[in-house]
C-alpha cells in the first residue's frame, strides 16, 4: 500500500487537518443557506414592489428548485473539472445573482437574478464541502458529512439578524443594499475557501483504518434498479412531502409571526434565527433514527411532527407565541430531518455504490416539495387573507405519507 505519510493539510498531517475542513464547510453551506431567511425579505419586498404573497414567493421558490435541479448535475463533474474550480464558479455565479437582485425592481427580474442566477450558484456549490469532507472521512463519513450540511440549515441563525438589521438600516427599500451586501461577502468568503477544497490522494486512507469488504456479485445483483423499484416512488413522494411542508413554513415564517400572532419584526426575525437550530438538529437526530431504526419508521416520526404542529397552528391566537414558536421549531426540524432521511434511506434502500447518483434522483423531490409548497401556500395567503388554512393541507398529506411510508419505504419491493 501507498505510504502517505507526507500529505499534509493546513501544514498538518492529513488525519489532523483534515478535521478543519468540516469547519471551513459549514461556513461555505452557511453562506449558501442565507435562502432560508428569505421570510425576513418577503415583508419590505411586498410593501415596496405593491405585489402579493404569491408574488414574493417566487424568487424562493424558483431558487430552491433551481438548486435542486443543478446540485445533482454538478455532481457528475466533480471528478472531471475538480472541486476547487466547481466551488469558485459557483460563488461567483451566486453573488452575480445576489447583487444583480439588489439593483432590479419588479417581480419578474428577482425572479431571475435570485431564482435561477443565485440558485444555480448554490445548486453548483452546494456538493462539494459534502463530497470532499466524504472523501476525507471514509472512516467517518456519516459524521463530516451530517455535521458539514448542519451550516446550511443553521444558516439563519447568522444570516436572519443580518438581514434584519441592513434592512432596517437602508430605509423603506432595505433589501435591495441587502442582497448586494450579502452577494458579495458571501462570495469573497467562499472564493476564500475554495482553494482548499480539493480531494485526498487517490487511495490515501486514514492509518488503520481497513476498507469495509465490497459486495461479492451476486449480492451487488439483489437490488432492482432505482427507476424499476417502487422503493422509489415511495422514497421520492415521501421526500417532497416532507419538503412541501418544511419549504413553505421557511418562507412564511416571519409573515404569520407578524400577521396572525402579532409578533413586531425584531421578534419575528428572531423567532426565524430560533427555527434554523431546530432545522439544523433534525438532520443527526433523523439520520441517525433512519440508520438505527429503518426509513420508514424516521418518516412517520417525521409526519406526526408536522401534523401536530399543523394542529397547533390550526387552534392558534393573536398573542398565541408559545405555540407559535412551539408549532414551526417542530415544522423545521421535519425540514432537516428530510435532509437525512432521504440520503439515508437512498443508502439503505439502494446499492451503496450507486448511491451518488441515485441520491442526485431521489433529491429532484427537493425542489418538487419547494415549488409545490411555496406557490401553494402563497395562493392560499392571497385567496383567504390569511396562511391558517394551508396548515389543513399540510395534515392531509402528512396523513398520506405515513400511508406511504408503511408500505413503500421497505428493503424489498
Amino acid at each position: 500500500m501507498n505510504n502517505f505519510d507526507d500529505v499534509k493539510l493546513f501544514g498538518l498531517p492529513a488525519e489532523k487537518g483534515r478535521w478543519l475542513l468540516i469547519p471551513l464547510g459549514i461556513i461555505v453551506l452557511l453562506c449558501l443557506g442565507t435562502a432560508y431567511s428569505w421570510s425576513i425579505f418577503r415583508n419590505t419586498i411586498e410593501k415596496s414592489l405593491e405585489v402579493g404573497a404569491t408574488e414574493s414567493l417566487l424568487p424562493f421558490t424558483i431558487l430552491l428548485v433551481v438548486f435542486s435541479i443543478l446540485m445533482p448535475i454538478t455532481g457528475f463533474y466533480i471528478e472531471k473539472i475538480g472541486p476547487r474550480l466547481i466551488t469558485a464558479v459557483g460563488a461567483i455565479v451566486m453573488g452575480i445573482g445576489y447583487a444583480t437582485s439588489g439593483l432590479v425592481n419588479n417581480i419578474p427580474l428577482l425572479t431571475i437574478t435570485y431564482g435561477i442566477i443565485a440558485g444555480a450558484g448554490v445548486g453548483i456549490v452546494y456538493g462539494v464541502p459534502i463530497a470532499v469532507n466524504a472523501k476525507w472521512f471514509p472512516d467517518k463519513k456519516g459524521l463530516a458529512v451530517g455535521t458539514t450540511v448542519i451550516g446550511f440549515g443553521l444558516s439563519p441563525l447568522v444570516t436572519a439578524p443580518l438581514a434584519k438589521n441592513l434592512i432596517a438600516a437602508n430605509g423603506d427599500k432595505g433589501w435591495q443594499p441587502t442582497l448586494i451586501i450579502f452577494g458579495i461577502a458571501f462570495t469573497l468568503i467562499i472564493l476564500a475557501i475554495a482553494p482548499v477544497m480539493k480531494y485526498p490522494p487517490r487511495e490515501w486512507q486514514p492509518a488503520g483504518w481497513t476498507p469495509p469488504v465490497k459486495l461479492s456479485e451476486s449480492e451487488s445483483k439483489i437490488s432492482t434498479p432505482l427507476l424499476k423499484s417502487l422503493r422509489f416512488y415511495g422514497l421520492w413522494l415521501c421526500f417532497t412531502i416532507g419538503t412541501f411542508a418544511g419549504l413553505a413554513a421557511i418562507g412564511i415564517a416571519s409573515p404569520v409571526g407578524t400577521e396572525i400572532i402579532g409578533l413586531d419584526k425584531n421578534t419575528a426575525a428572531s423567532a426565524v434565527s430560533l427555527f434554523a437550530v431546530f432545522n439544523g438538529l433534525g438532520r443527526p437526530l433523523f439520520g441517525w433514527l433512519a440508520d438505527k431504526y429503518k426509513p420508514k419508521n424516521a418518516a412517520i416520526i417525521s409526519y406526526v411532527l408536522i401534523i401536530i404542529a399543523s394542529i397547533m397552528m390550526l387552534s392558534t391566537t393573536k398573542g398565541a407565541i408559545a405555540t407559535y414558536l412551539v408549532a414551526f421549531s417542530l415544522i423545521y426540524l421535519a425540514l432537516g430531518g428530510w435532509l437525512a432521511i432521504g440520503p439515508t434511506s437512498t443508502l439503505i434502500l439502494f446499492r451503496s455504490q450507486d448511491y451518488a447518483k441515485n441520491y442526485g434522483v431521489v433529491f429532484t423531490a427537493f425542489g418538487m416539495g419547494a415549488l409545490l409548497g411555496t406557490l401553494i401556500v402563497g395562493n392560499i395567503r392571497d385567496i383567504f387573507g390569511n396562511y391558517l388554512p394551508f396548515f389543513n393541507v399540510t395534515i392531509g398529506l402528512s396523513i398520506i405519507g405515513i400511508i406511504l411510508a408503511v408500505f413503500l419505504l421497505k428493503r424489498k419491493d
